[in-house]
């Protein structure tokens, strides 16, 4: 895998700002893998529905987020659009991918990078190089929790 980093402009004003609404490194490092700024300034649920659809900074999936986020867990596949509230609420955002990832624990990152069919199977190459990637921003990022520092690392979108 190639990785790297680079600076850009305001990254860490975002970083402060995802920190002071509860955010750890393991956010900031997932945040990190997803866009440029650490925003949420992509294209709606990512141009994704149903289960699919992302929402937040670290672009989670609906199918996800309404299995381990208590007050959507009577909500169906159709009401993604409940999850939207993430994009502005930086502290929903951050209670939301910490349950998650309480919840699903280490299968978290399969179910991440490729909903209900990487939860199935969750060792797949692509899911591990994800993985690997994820560990290593979030091992760059310590000391650089609040800079413009922008570390990458080069897996493809599926």
């Amino acid at each position: 895998m190639e990785c790297g980093c680079y600076t850009v402009s305001g990254l860490g004003a975002n970083k402060q700002a995802y920190i002071n609404a509860g955010a750890d490194r393991r956010f900031l490092a997932s945040a990190m893998m997803e866009t440029e700024v650490m925003d949420t300034n992509y294209t709606y649920g990512d141009g994704k529905s149903g289960d699919a659809f992302n929402a937040g900074a670290t672009k989670q999936n609906w199918g996800m987020m309404r299995q381990c986020h208590s007050a959507w867990t009577s909500y169906g596949s159709g009401d993604y659009a409940v999850s939207d509230a993430m994009n502005s609420n930086r502290s929903l955002d951050v209670q939301v991918y910490n349950e998650c990832r309480s919840y699903f624990g280490d299968n978290w990152f399969a179910g991440h990078r490729n909903g209900s069919s990487g939860l199935s199977n969750p060792n797949t190459t692509d899911i591990n190089n994800f993985k690997r990637g994820w560990q290593w921003t979030y091992d760059m990022l310590n000391g650089h929790e609040s800079d413009n520092v922008r570390f990458w690392v080069s897996i493809p979108a599926i």
